[in-house]
């Protein structure tokens, strides 16, 4: 590792951990590894500058965050957390430059798989319309409902989830093993349970659940206006797809998953793990629920504006008429 300036200091290091733990030949390792005997003792003997000093403090918390988030933290959240919970303000290129020294860096989340959707029953227009900002808690929902597979036997789980949009807290979710309506229906009678006088935009894909008749009245008799995805356009939905993404991503990394019964534990403390302990750069280092309740103790909530995605901006930019 080399974090330093110096010349040849990886091979130093390795020099001086094998003496220190092998007692291994100091001028063997120096001859083998083509570095000068007097060369490695000025460097050992030197004054180390404070800043190599506290890049080598800054290396050990990153070693320590990327085994306990079971290395899910790019070189961005690495430094999100890092100042988060120590208190401290060091920069993105700082904890990069490290991170690329250590060779630590986030696992790469897998394309998602294609699905077919049936013909609905009944559609609502896309009242939503890709505006994922809100200005308040239960000003906006989005919901949808995700597969996991069971590690070794041909079965499923399936999380059903409603998400606000203004602090992405799921406010309410729902686990079990079969697809179907009662699902989603136990997934929003626990949202009015945790919030009776809720009437948001509640924004979904066309899954068969969102447009049955009985879903669509359960929508009507609590005041909440329907909004629905169009065919073959994921990104109308795009908050509670990034959502599924980001689970997908690190909950496996973060947990032994090896049966049912571990999957569903995983999927409970990753969505708390979520909610309650994941700092978020767009809610300036705060987690969601850390977030919510700020808002909830107000009567003018803070702003979080959605960061522009250049890459998008980019390409409307090229091919929108």
């Amino acid at each position: 590792m080399r974090l330093g300036k110096v010349r040849f200091e990886c091979k130093y290091i390795a020099i001086q951990s094998f003496y220190n733990e092998k007692h291994w030949s100091i001028n063997w390792m120096c001859k083998t590894l083509g570095v000068s005997h007097a060369a490695y003792y000025k460097w050992l003997n030197r004054e180390i500058p404070e800043e190599e000093l506290e890049d080598h403090k800054i290396a050990e918390l990153i070693r320590e965050y990327d085994d306990r988030f079971g290395h899910i933290l790019g070189y961005r959240r690495m430094t999100l957390y890092i100042n988060h919970f120590n208190g401290t303000e060091y920069k993105v290129k700082r904890i990069h430059r490290i991170m690329k020294a250590l060779g630590i860096h986030a696992i790469i989340r897998q394309k998602r798989k294609q699905y077919t959707y049936a013909t609905p029953e009944t559609v609502a227009a896309n009242k939503l319309n890709r505006d994922f900002h809100a200005d308040k808690p239960n000003e906006k929902w989005a919901t949808d409902v995700t597969e996991f597979k069971i590690p070794e036997v041909n079965k499923k789980l399936y999380l059903s989830a409603i998400l606000d949009l203004y602090d992405r807290v799921p406010v309410s979710y729902v686990i079990s093993t079969r697809n179907n309506n009662a699902l989603v229906f136990k997934t929003f009678d626990k949202a009015i349970e945790a919030y009776p006088d809720a009437t948001p935009l509640f924004h979904s894909d066309r899954g068969f659940q969102y447009t049955s008749k009985v879903f669509q009245m359960k929508l009507q008799n609590q005041g909440m206006d329907q909004s629905m995805s169009r065919v073959g356009h994921c990104i109308d939905n795009g908050p509670t797809e990034g959502f599924w993404g980001i689970i997908k991503t690190e909950m496996y990394a973060m947990y032994d998953i090896n049966d049912e019964t571990s999957l569903r534990d995983a999927i409970e403390k990753y969505l708390h793990f979520y909610t309650y302990e994941r700092p978020q750069e767009r809610f300036k280092g705060k987690a969601p629920a850390e977030v919510r309740q700020e808002a909830l103790l107000t009567d003018t909530p803070e702003d979080y504006p959605i960061a522009e995605n250049k890459r998008i901006q980019k390409y409307k930019a090229k091919w929108a008429a």
